[in-house]
């Protein structure tokens, strides 16, 4: 979990999104629909991005979970930024899942054009901004990454 080794006994039927926001304390995990809808509760698995709202607790177990607060463990991440300085932010409730669904997205896709990125959000409901500073953010930490790259 976030780079950290979690053991706990937890009821089966224990969703994993409940599991992180509640003993584990992880209020950036936000569960908006519990039905995989919005993806407001969206978290990174072994780098895939998740519904957490979607799987079982104790199906993590062995697997890497890295939460919007793993992202930015070291303080703000540049993502996280990036999403700031666009305006991509308007009241916060969704961009904890939009950016890890970001991230997933960045981490398998080094260079997605707009399709990709749209195509990439689409599970995330966002009902201030619509999109478009959103897209634009994703593309321009795209960007900074393949420039960052290309010169170490």
């Amino acid at each position: 979990m976030n780079g950290q080794y979690v053991e706990a006994d937890v009821e089966p039927a224990t969703r994993l999104s409940t599991f992180l926001r509640e003993p584990l304390a992880l209020k950036g995990v936000k569960e908006g629909c519990c039905e995989g809808e919005c993806g407001a509760c969206t978290v990174l698995v072994d780098d895939r991005p998740i519904n957490s709202c979607l799987m079982l607790a104790f199906q993590a177990e062995g697997l890497d979970v890295v939460t919007i607060e793993g992202l930015s463990a070291g303080g703000v991440s540049r993502l996280q930024q990036v999403f700031v300085d666009t305006g991509a932010v308007q009241c916060g409730y969704c961009i904890p899942g939009m950016i890890m669904a970001a991230e997933g997205l960045l981490r398998a896709n080094a260079d997605p054009n707009e399709f990709a990125t749209r195509h990439a959000l689409a599970g995330n409901i966002c009902r201030c901004t619509g999109y478009e500073t959103i897209v634009r953010a994703v593309i321009a930490e795209a960007a900074a990454r393949r420039k960052e790259e290309a010169r170490s």
